[in-house]
């Protein structure tokens, strides 16, 4: 049935795209496809499936065409707290466009929708919802409000609007409550969105009700299937005998892992020696394929979660703990089945000779970061006696490290040296203290040698033909950097082109320019910010960060799905297995929706961390309320600008409706907030004197005050 109507789609397309300003009605797409009558139920499946993708516009009277030949775009709506909104285009290169409240009415933040753009001589470039595509929000998170005899629903989230009517029952709830609820209505034109109320969550200022509410908010899964857990309780807690008859015995080589100090899944274990002048780097990776086949209950589980959450007081897993915590971690002092990677590098970095294998390995030792930081940096006398057998072993492990990170440097890899924070709990998960995160050698050596390997397997899998998921990273838009000119210079700085597009050699030779002053920090935020995010596409496109043409993600299936498929295409290679034409078409077309759902994945994942995180920094400073604090201005906005504490790693913001002197307006293409009358300027960088004046922990919010 999915190749029928995979060829249906694509006879629609076909006919279609030969008049790309034309729309044609249903009898003549039917007619087009050369469909009998039976055969009308998958005409309509597939305009339906072409229409939910974007691919194409339904109009009145069953009429079909394509987006661009009818002016039409296809974004996701940025929300904003005042009502109005923004489309973010879809298609590269193209700029936001603007949704004015009316629009805003029939969608919400995160809703893909098709609109038209009309440009009006009098009131500019217009944009018109045709169609909602696929909703953003469903579930949502927010506390209870009473008016007029009715129910509401106040978002947590300010950009998803105003609050929501609810429906079902409400008597055990109180004003200010923190509740769930589900969409059951979405806005139209004449009727406002209501919502049906699901759970009571409690108190706003209770911190695990906060946490909670984060969690409900993003979707993330509170317990796996049945069936995977089964599945998972099933697993053996030690490995099959018959498991280590093919595979390659590496039990005696000295391997340790190196991860944080909370890390409780291990997925990659590292070791080195030094022969002839090369350095034989073994990377061995928990092989998680081996215990998840595809289609399983527990593969299924794993593919909806993407990845795991990690949050300072909890993690939630893209596996069960009986495996990533389990049989499938590298835990020292016990047999685990791995894939690993031997790669000989010579003295430059380069990777000369690469080889992939099933092995079976025992860790020697599970060190932390500060452990090996306090061996190779601090000759602790203590440390260097807990790690006597290792320290030739360390030394040689800093040795390589050090050379394949000159060779990246030389080819450019773009080394953005910005901290992040380090939540320190106390015994009942209260925040006790924020700090800088510190980045020693030993990141360094696990960086150095996770991104060797993955290159390797990328270029393998490549050379062999074989499809899988990159890691790619796109260029920067011109436009982006171009922007940057007027604040670069007021600096001091350019960016230089020499040949057209900026490099990352050149990004890099400016991030190194920086390096140790007072801007760096800054510099390096505005630079990041001006680069594109990193996704998962079965097409190689490079690595613009890494400076790489070919590069993947191998390390770390415990944690990440793109690596468990990465391993199966892995291990087909090593079988010798070959795919037909049709076997990688079909191949690819999987991997494109996987591409799209694990990226999709990765970002919800990565946004309820930084709340989570956001919610913990609210938490720490309930207690300093009304306190001064010296800062630096981090980011700019046209509603205020944010200050970064020196004394601790937290930011809050200063509203521009607080500054009381004059009238100040934010000037986007000189990045600075300047007053009308007398002239004042913020700039990023600038150090200032801020009072804590508003807490909004729910929320994750501090509000300063300049003093």
């Amino acid at each position: 049935m999915d190749s029928v109507l995979t060829t249906i789609k694509q006879k629609i397309l076909t006919f279609i795209s030969s008049k790309p300003r034309h729309r044609f009605s249903l009898k003549e797409i039917h007619k087009a496809t050369g469909s009998s009558d039976e055969g009308t139920a998958e005409v309509f499946s597939a305009l339906r499936e072409l229409t939910k993708e974007g691919v194409l516009v339904r109009f009145k009277k069953n009429q079909y065409a394509l987006p661009r030949g009818q002016n039409i775009l296809v974004g996701r709506v940025q929300g904003h707290p005042d009502g109005f909104g923004f489309l973010i285009m879809e298609e590269r290169g193209m700029e936001d466009v603007y949704l004015n409240r009316r629009e805003m009415r029939r969608v919400m933040h995160g809703d893909r929708v098709t609109v038209r753009i009309e440009k009006r001589k009098r009131r500019g470039t217009e944009a018109h919802i045709i169609q909602v595509l696929e909703r953003g929000q469903r579930k949502l998170v927010g506390t209870y409000q009473s008016q007029y005899g009715k129910g509401f629903i106040v978002p947590m989230d300010p950009r998803v609007g105003r609050p929501l009517e609810l429906t079902g029952e409400r008597s055990a709830m109180e004003e200010g409550q923190v509740i769930a609820a589900e969409i059951v209505r979405y806005g139209t034109a004449l009727h406002r969105p209501e919502a049906k109320f699901v759970e009571l969550l409690g108190n706003p200022d209770n911190p695990e009700v906060q946490s909670e509410a984060i969690i409900f908010r993003y979707g993330l899964p509170s317990a796996f299937s049945p069936e995977a857990q089964r599945q998972a309780d099933a697993c053996p807690r030690t490995i099959d005998p018959d498991a280590i008859v093919s595979c390659t015995d590496l039990r005696w080589l000295p391997t340790v892992t190196i991860d944080g100090e909370q890390a409780r899944d291990f997925d990659d274990s590292v070791s080195v020696q030094k022969k002839n002048d090369l350095y034989h780097l073994y990377v061995s990776i928990a092989d998680v394929a081996y215990y998840i086949k595809p289609g399983t209950p527990l593969d299924q589980d794993a593919y909806e979660r993407g990845t795991s959450v990690y949050f300072p007081d909890r993690a939630i897993p893209m596996l069960p703990k009986a495996l990533s915590n389990g049989i499938c971690s590298l835990n020292p002092d016990v047999d685990r089945l791995t894939k690993t990677a031997l790669l000989e590098i010579n003295s430059k970095g380069d990777v000369v000779q690469a080889n992939f294998f099933s092995a079976i390995i025992r860790s020697r030792k599970r060190l932390t970061y500060t452990q090996v930081a306090r061996v190779l940096v601090d000759k602790d006398p203590q440390e260097r006696g807990n790690c006597k057998d290792l320290l030739d072993q360390l030394h040689l492990m800093e040795e390589l490290a050090l050379i394949l990170l000159e060779n990246r440097r030389v080819r450019g890899n773009l080394d953005f040296d910005l901290p992040e924070a380090e939540i320190i709990l106390d015994l009942h998960g209260i925040p006790e203290n924020i700090v800088r995160a510190e980045r020693n050698i030993a990141h360094r050596i696990i960086e150095e040698f996770m991104i060797t390997a993955n290159e390797a397997v990328a270029r393998h899998l490549t050379q062999r033909g074989f499809p899988l998921l990159y890691r790619v990273h796109e260029e920067p838009e011109q436009d982006a950097l171009e922007a940057l000119d007027p604040f670069l210079l007021s600096l001091g700085y350019r960016l230089p082109r020499k040949r057209g597009k900026p490099t990352p050699k050149d990004i890099q030779k400016l991030l190194e320019l920086c390096r140790g002053k007072p801007e760096e920090r800054i510099l390096n935020r505005v630079l990041l910010r001006s680069m594109k995010k990193a996704r998962y596409a079965p097409e190689n496109i490079g690595h613009f960060g890494l400076a790489s043409n070919c590069y993947t993600h191998f390390t770390s299936p415990i944690r990440r799905y793109p690596d468990l498929l990465v391993h199966r295409a892995l291990e087909e290679t090593m079988g010798g297995k070959k795919l037909s034409s049709r076997d990688k078409d079909d191949l690819l077309r999987i991997l494109e929706e996987s591409g799209k759902h694990t990226s999709e994945r990765e970002r919800i994942a990565m946004d309820a961390e930084r709340e989570m995180v956001d919610l913990k920094k609210a938490q720490f400073m309930m207690d300093k309320m009304g306190q001064e604090f010296a800062g630096l201005i981090i980011d700019l906005t046209p509603f205020g600008f944010f200050v970064e504490l020196e004394i601790y790693f937290v930011e809050g913001l200063v509203h521009l409706n607080s500054l009381l002197d004059d009238s100040y307006h934010y000037y986007e293409s000189e990045h600075i907030i300047k007053g009308r009358r007398h002239g004042r300027t913020f700039r990023l960088g600038n150090a200032v004197q801020v009072k804590l004046t508003r807490i909004n922990a729910f929320r994750g919010e501090l509000n300063f005050e300049l003093v």
